[in-house]
């Protein structure tokens, strides 16, 4: 499964994703489920359609897929994402994200797929910082207390990689000063960590060891 993993919104590589349209097909799955902290409104509807138009505007045909509706379903959602190679989850709290994942069964969707090369998970912030072994560290920025679904908070992330992501880096977003505050917290406690400014991409793949993963 190749990843494409962004600081904020689509990043600067989209080249990467108009080459995967070229190589693959259009069809991509939006899952906006670490909104799910955030009062119903047009507010959030607004933010949502946001993103869906980011990805139209590469040329991508968006579906939006709430992870909710299949929460304890986890065989009617694999068999809803089958139509799908590609998948965006993007950015709000990384904690309800992680539940929302557990509950509908996604994360063990993702590992059922990370073999295959020819399935593409892209992400922005939240989207990104779950892929950590463990997410601590990041309860500096995110609230891990705010559950929307009345679980206990999942510290184990998808465990793609030993050190969690710090996204707005030194970057004109409101979270800037967070992403500081949870950079002295890591050095304090020894926690790794990667920072990314916004516009910054990594580009990995499952199928090879993460070691190899590059920017380019």
């Amino acid at each position: 499964m190749k990843l494409y993993l962004s600081s904020y919104k689509l990043g600067d590589k989209t080249e990467e994703l108009k080459r995967w349209i070229a190589d693959h097909n259009n069809k991509i799955c939006l899952i906006p489920n670490s909104r799910d902290v955030f009062p119903d409104g047009e507010r959030k509807v607004t933010g949502i359609q946001a993103d869906v138009k980011d990805l139209e505007d590469l040329g991508f045909d968006v579906t939006v897929i709430s992870l909710k509706d299949y929460f304890n379903r986890k065989e009617e959602l694999s068999k809803r994402l089958e139509e799908f190679n590609a998948f965006y989850v993007i950015g709000g709290n990384t904690f309800a994200l992680r539940q929302a994942m557990y509950l509908s069964g996604f994360d063990e969707y993702l590992k059922s797929i990370e073999d295959k090369p020819d399935y593409l998970y892209a992400g922005y912030s939240a989207g990104i910082c779950v892929f950590a072994k463990n997410m601590h560290g990041l309860d500096v920025c995110d609230d891990p207390s705010i559950n929307p679904y009345g679980i206990e908070t999942i510290w184990e992330g998808l465990g793609y990689f030993d050190y969690i992501f710090l996204p707005h880096y030194k970057s004109n977003h409101k979270e800037t000063k967070l992403i500081d505050d949870s950079v002295e917290y890591c050095n304090k406690n020894n926690i790794k960590y990667r920072t990314l400014r916004d516009g910054d991409v990594i580009i990995a793949d499952t199928c090879k060891s993460i070691e190899q993963e590059e920017e380019r």
